[in-house]
């Protein structure tokens, strides 16, 4: 298994970013006014893969008095995992974009602004626990990758 790479959560936040920015200089002004909640809805999830981590760890690590973890399950939650991290890098972007465009504007004071500053926040929030949550799932009994570039050598 391929663990999500920084690399890629940047490339995904910079192309959205991009599209998105090109997007909102065409058609801001028709936009209706964005409500605060619309970030927010990003750190439920967060908060939801945070929980998942913590309850789930003790599992995957296959630690005494802690009953094993499914397999099919284990899949599961390591598939959420980088479905959030890379949603939070693609809605980061996206936020962020719009954030800059205002800035740029100089309607630093309005409700979208607050809205794009809760959005970039709660992306953060997503990426990072998605990035928590598979670190969590790791197998203990899995080779590192750096053990098997090591081996090729």
């Amino acid at each position: 298994m391929s663990y999500t790479s920084a690399r890629d959560l940047f490339g995904a936040a910079l192309l959205a970013a991009v599209l998105v920015y090109g997007l909102v200089r065409l058609s801001y002004g028709s936009l209706p006014p964005l409500p605060v909640a619309a970030g927010g809805i990003l750190l439920v999830v967060a908060i939801v893969d945070a929980v998942l981590a913590v309850v789930l760890r003790p599992r995957a690590k296959h630690r005494s008095g802690s009953e094993p973890l499914d397999p099919l399950m284990a899949t599961r939650i390591v598939a959420l995992a980088k479905a959030s991290s890379l949603a939070g890098a693609l809605m980061g972007g996206a936020w962020a974009s719009l954030l800059l465009y205002l800035l740029a504007e100089l309607r630093v004071f309005g409700s979208d602004t607050i809205a794009s500053v809760v959005g970039v926040l709660s992306a953060a929030a997503l990426t990072g626990a998605g990035l928590w949550l598979e670190w969590a799932m790791r197998n203990p009994d899995e080779p590192q990758e750096n053990d098997d570039d090591e081996a090729e050598r």
